[in-house]
């Protein structure tokens, strides 16, 4: 269902899924359980977000203090210029404001930041936003934001999915710290999966399983309503590279022996033997909890075994998408398919793995 989701959401150019409160949360919070000074001192960008309606803002805003920042940024994108349209009307926040535009509120981005107790009550949260319109429409990729993205030390934002690999390209590029959300296969894009064999890109803290709800605008593409509003749930999970503790938990696993007489998958249990892949040199492991802790060789798991992946435990060798994996680790007679294949029948995706060396 997720998944088809994610493909409608393309398809319909919708962009406007916003992330909850507690979401953003759970997941900074991990990261600051793990390093309490990781945001110290820091400038702080929320590109392609909405301040008026977005959480990130407002989190960000509301533990300003707490965490020791030295600037938010925020930046929205014009209405005019997204693909998925919607019934617009300016909040009463902007036009409340003596420099409200009637032309400028529809074409142009805006950008709030956050440095210090503007309204004099002692404490600096979301009432002390300043604002203004951007020369262009807030495009991350425009000028406007690029030089924002070069004052900031982290980035952190829910970028639009239909732009994900131009964001993806564009964050790493600016070499700097950013949390997102992406869908679950992005893993083995191209632009993603060589960060992740590196080590340069990892899964958030956020547990992988059921995927992420969404706050939606468009009341044709709702798949629940919680408390009045209208919600989406989409494939998708946060990326990272900034570290917290449940990267470094190790997954417990049972030998190849065991696994073969007291899993509970029946994929494994009760079999002679791991199947073996036609194309790979490799074993097909159908589960992360199935991956046994005694075969030395390369394993083929579920992408979603990055969701547990620690790599202090195990070494990612490659994916079959992209043919993103060492001609080593190929049989020539079935070199023109990356798809793994078992007895002839094509798998799905798999990251290839193996135990790290003691």
């Amino acid at each position: 269902m997720a998944n088809t989701n994610l493909a409608s959401a393309r398809k319909a150019k919708n962009d406007e899924f916003y992330t909850q409160f507690e979401d953003i949360q759970k997941e900074v919070t991990a990261y600051i359980e793990y390093n309490p000074d990781v945001f110290k001192g820091k400038t702080i960008l929320l590109p392609c977000d909405d301040p008026e309606w977005s959480n990130f803002t407002k989190y960000f805003a509301q533990n300003f203090k707490r965490f020791g920042l030295k600037k938010l940024i925020s930046t929205s994108y014009a209405a005019d210029s997204k693909n998925f349209k919607t019934d617009y009307h300016p909040t009463l926040f902007e036009t409340a404001d003596p420099q409200y535009d009637e032309d400028k509120t529809t074409k142009n981005g805006k950008i709030f930041t956050l440095t210090r107790d503007k309204t004099g009550d002692g404490k600096i949260d979301v009432d002390d936003l300043e604002w203004s319109y951007l020369d262009g429409d807030g495009d991350f990729r425009s000028d406007e934001i690029k030089q924002l993205q070069d004052e900031a030390d982290i980035i952190i934002t829910n970028p639009p999915f239909s732009l994900f690999r131009e964001f993806l390209a564009w964050v790493v590029e600016s070499d700097k710290q950013f949390v997102m959300i992406g869908n679950k296969n992005a893993v083995t894009y191209k632009e993603a999966f060589p960060l992740i064999k590196e080590n340069k890109l990892w899964s958030g803290r956020t547990e992988w399983s059921g995927g992420l709800w969404f706050e939606t605008k468009n009341p044709d593409d709702v798949d629940k309503v919680i408390n009045g509003v209208n919600m989406k749930n989409v494939s998708s999970v946060w990326f990272t590279n900034i570290d917290h503790g449940r990267r470094h938990e190790h997954i417990p696993l049972m030998t190849m022996e065991d696994n073969l007489k007291y899993s509970k998958h029946k994929e494994v249990k009760d079999k002679e033997s791991y199947d073996r892949y036609d194309n790979y040199d490799a074993i097909e492991v159908p589960f992360t909890d199935a991956i046994p802790s005694d075969y030395n060789g390369v394993m083929g798991v579920p992408i979603s075994f990055l969701d547990k992946y620690s790599p202090e435990q195990f070494e990612i060798v490659g994916a079959s998408d992209n043919g993103a994996i060492d001609e080593k680790y190929k049989l020539p007679h079935f070199k023109k398919h990356n798809e793994p294949y078992i007895n002839g029948k094509k798998q799905y995706k798999r990251i290839f793995i193996k135990h790290k060396k003691k």
